[in-house]
């Protein structure tokens, strides 16, 4: 239980924020709980958890949520924002699942080649952490003056290439995805909105496919998401507007020099 709840808080508050929620908890496993799992089962298990903060998502962008589920059977009847919203979804959702599942499988491939994963997979964390600190600071002065209502299909397949490179461990999903949206001339407002939006079809579709057999939901994997539920309930709004003001690259690069060296000591 101690685990979880550790675990649970982690992917609470580091969901929301540019840092790859993924890799801190792979690192947490790896180097607090002396994990031993193979490299799909560690990701497996940090995705059951992301369905906390799934819900908590779900919860804070409520009203965008449920204009989306209604453009699905009344497309006509919502706002022309919903509307590109959805078509958005409905471009970027598959490309990332696709691209994703294909990253896992080559990294999961890899590491089985090593007696323990455990050092290889901190060094692919490190080196990525490294180019997700990089982005964001090439990014980081970015202006934009798109909305909403101005997103199309096209941006809806660069980003689900963008948001499914982030299957690889280092890379985080919302600050690459900001990154691309600033890039493509988003509001930077705007485009934290957008891609906490598209990670809800993800989430929901991965744990589908990695973690609907039986054994993933214990009570100790439920307590887990429980924790992770109200850490980000309670801190997304607050996080939120930090990921707004603060540059974290200059912590991604700090961290990411840390986790190369652990694997050389």
């Amino acid at each position: 239980m101690v685990e979880q709840a550790v675990l649970g808080t982690i992917q609470g508050i580091a969901e929301w924020l540019p840092v790859s929620s993924t890799s801190l908890l792979i690192l947490a496993q790896q180097h607090l709980f002396d994990s031993r799992e193979n490299f799909q089962d560690l990701t497996s298990h940090t995705m059951f958890l992301h369905l906390g903060t799934f819900l908590a998502a779900a919860i804070y962008f409520h009203r965008d949520v449920l204009h989306l589920i209604q453009a699905i059977f009344r497309y006509r009847a919502q706002t022309p924002e919903t509307q590109k919203l959805l078509i958005f979804l409905l471009a970027a959702t598959p490309v990332s699942g696709t691209l994703g599942l294909f990253f896992r499988k080559i990294i999961a491939d890899w590491t089985s080649h090593f007696a323990s994963a455990g050092k290889p997979i901190s060094l692919i964390i490190g080196l990525f952490l490294l180019i997700t600190a990089f982005g964001q600071m090439k990014t980081r002065s970015l202006k934009g003056y798109k909305k909403v209502k101005d997103l199309t299909w096209k941006d809806g397949i660069i980003l689900g290439i963008v948001q499914g490179c982030a299957a690889i461990p280092g890379l985080s999903r919302s600050g690459l995805t900001v990154a691309a949206l600033l890039l493509r001339q988003f509001d930077r407002e705007y485009a934290l909105k957008i891609s906490f939006l598209m990670s809800l079809p993800i989430v929901l579709g991965a744990n589908i496919l990695l973690n609907l057999r039986e054994s993933a939901w214990t009570w100790q994997a439920l307590f887990g998401v429980l924790i992770s539920f109200i850490v980000g309930l309670t801190s997304i709004h607050l996080l939120l507007r930090l990921a707004h003001k603060i540059n974290f690259s200059y912590f991604l690069f700090g961290f990411a020099l840390l986790t190369i060296a652990s694997v050389f000591i």
